[in-house]
């Protein structure tokens, strides 16, 4: 995977289906630790609804874990479609819930399915999107006489300075996209000189 949507923050949405309210949570979670915690969340919450129905996606080591539950619903009506969704958006590190308060009236296999696909399509309708591409993070370290001619390099290049230390000498590190990996390589292209440059970190930017 090169690239991945995720989202800045919790969003909640509303549906009403003959009678039956479902709300959909979504969350921005890193592990899936943290999705299970968010889950518990609202199960703590909602603790009185008949369903919390959830899928998630995260990037833990390199690898997408995929999980969803029907939880208590017809197998098959609401986790796999919530996922299916979560998939088709291209969307990872993202956990959605829809909770469930019954309405006494019964929506069949069919009207569960477009109850939750539905629910979770709005939800990520509310949330803003953000793209997360290949990149790294790397240190460069540079004269004090350089440091402002960096700063600009950087700005042009659409280059994210994340920290700097002042010590003898100045060490910045940086956050860039793949397609910058050798930007800082030849030296002929730069406007100022640096001293020490490594890469230390491959990572989703």
């Amino acid at each position: 995977m090169k690239e991945y949507n995720t989202i800045e923050k919790q969003e909640t949405s509303e549906l009403v289906e003959k009678k039956s309210k479902f709300i959909a949570n979504i969350f921005y979670v890193s592990t899936t630790q943290e999705a299970e915690e968010k889950l518990e969340q609202i199960r703590k919450k909602y603790y009185d609804a008949r369903h919390n129905c959830y899928a998630y996606r995260v990037i833990e080591d390199g690898n997408i874990i995929d999980r969803s539950s029907d939880d208590g619903e017809p197998s098959g009506t609401a986790g796999a479609p919530m996922l299916n969704i979560l998939k088709k958006e291209n969307l990872c590190n993202i956990l959605v819930v829809v909770t469930r308060y019954f309405g006494g009236i019964l929506l069949g296999t069919g009207g569960l399915v477009r109850a939750y696909s539905q629910s979770t399509q709005d939800v990520i309708e509310k949330s803003n999107i953000i793209l997360k591409q290949e990149g790294y993070v790397a240190t460069l370290e540079v004269e004090y006489k350089d440091l402002e001619k960096l700063r600009y390099f950087c700005k042009k290049k659409e280059i994210k300075i994340i920290d700097i230390k002042y010590l003898e000498n100045v060490s910045v590190k940086l956050e860039f996209k793949k397609e910058e990996k050798e930007v800082f390589k030849n030296k002929e292209n730069l406007n100022f000189d640096y001293l020490n440059y490594e890469i230390i970190q491959e990572k989703f930017i």
